[in-house]
């Protein structure tokens, strides 16, 4: 029997705004320096949040690359793994995927909009449609029962940018 699963969503932090000129592959589209900026004050709040030994994922987006960077120091982790499944294109089918195929309690997810509110609600309801306000540099904690899957979830809580920057260790 598994044991109880802590995944914890993080959205990217705030990026600049697609232009096919300067990014013809969206995937390569940057933090702006503010987003940034912010994310690693709202990172220090996060980290009082998260265990020490939670594996870091990530999206192999750049903007996703570069939250989970940030979130990496803000949390003393050594560095973050690169999993398509959590790519601005993937299906949610692949995030339970990836989760059964972790031996972890805890994961952090680095992602995308709209795949994070996606997994979630199919994480809290196998039929629900379920909507959620998934600010950039937000981020959700969930805990799943014997296995990560569909409707299994209980959401812990959701959390605005704007309370993780508030948040002290």
């Amino acid at each position: 029997m598994a044991s109880i699963m802590e995944v914890f969503l993080v959205r990217h932090a705030i990026a600049h705004e697609r232009n096919r000129k300067r990014w013809p592959d969206d995937a390569q589209r940057p933090l702006t320096a503010a987003g940034a900026r912010k994310f690693r004050k709202a990172a220090k709040g996060l980290a009082t949040l998260l265990p020490k030994s939670a594996a870091l994922l990530t999206s192999p987006w750049v903007r996703a690359r570069d939250t989970a960077a940030i979130l990496a120091r803000a949390t003393g982790r050594a560095k973050h793994l690169d999993c398509d499944q959590l790519a601005g294109d993937a299906a949610v089918e692949e995030v339970f995927d990836l989760l059964k195929a972790r031996k972890d309690k805890a994961v952090i997810l680095v992602g995308h909009e709209p795949n994070l509110s996606a997994f979630l609600s199919a994480a809290l309801g196998k039929r629900a449609r379920l909507e959620f306000e998934f600010k950039k540099g937000g981020a959700a904690c969930l805990h799943f029962g014997r296995r990560a899957t569909p409707g299994s979830a209980t959401l812990n809580w959701l959390l605005p940018p704007r309370v993780l920057r508030g948040l002290r260790g």
